[in-house]
């Protein structure tokens, strides 16, 4: 009997580690170490493990680091109630100037970077998307969870103040969580693997600066059609 519960023991430790592996930390300390930044003139600086985001000059700008599959990313951001910000999971860049899939006549830059995007942003129009609502950057330019409520789920995030979010993509299901409540769950095939990226918007001329603050950062990679909690 006692042999038996090792053994059973063994194989279940075995496949839990199987499923998800350990929390890793994105953000620690003051350095940015691990992390490039891509795009416009929005500056980053990490400091006491809160990676702070403030607008510049020129186009979206992004603080990537990856590659990443399958995952579960957890993080805290605060983002300045005028500012449009949001975090990419299973992101690329442009090799080349490419035609935008949803405005052909639209040419996207070498180095521009397109993919999955989970919104951060107060919703004040009623519009499909809203915060933890995925976003098709450079690409289809399209909200890609048409089922999530704006109004319904807009009530869980609040505005100029630290929420949680959860994202969660696993084989072709994306799911994000804001504060603990369920936002978005779609399914898309396009982007198996990419980098995740915290994104600081572009700004019009004469505004901001404005800022974007991230902290308890962590990622777990997952096997692809294991259950987690």
């Amino acid at each position: 009997m006692q042999r038996s519960f090792l053994v059973f023991t063994t194989v279940f430790l075995s496949t839990s580690l199987a499923l998800a592996g350990e929390w890793v930390s994105l953000s620690s300390g003051d350095s940015l170490d691990g992390w490039e930044k891509l795009g416009g003139g929005a500056t980053y600086v990490s400091k006491d493990g809160v990676i702070t985001g403030t607008t510049g000059e020129g186009k979206n700008t992004f603080l990537t680091r990856g590659p990443y599959s399958d995952f579960d990313l957890e993080f805290d951001v605060r983002c300045d109630p005028k500012l449009n910000s949001g975090v990419q999971v299973r992101s690329h860049q442009y090799a080349e100037e490419t035609p935008q899939e949803s405005k052909p006549d639209r040419m996207r830059e070498k180095g521009e970077v397109y993919g999955y995007q989970c919104e951060i942003r107060e919703t004040t129009n009623g519009e499909n998307g809203c915060s933890g609502n995925f976003w098709d950057e450079g690409r289809r330019t399209r909200w890609l969870d048409t089922a999530v409520n704006a109004d319904d789920k807009q009530a869980v995030y609040k505005p100029g103040e630290w929420n949680r979010f959860r994202i969660i993509a696993q084989g072709d299901r994306i799911r994000s969580f804001v504060n603990g409540t369920a936002v978005a769950d779609y399914r898309d095939d396009r982007d198996a693997s990419g980098f995740i990226g915290l994104q600081v918007h572009a700004i019009k001329k004469g505004t901001g600066p404005y800022s974007v603050a991230w902290k308890n950062i962590r990622i777990r990679e997952l096997d692809k059609d294991g259950k987690i909690d």
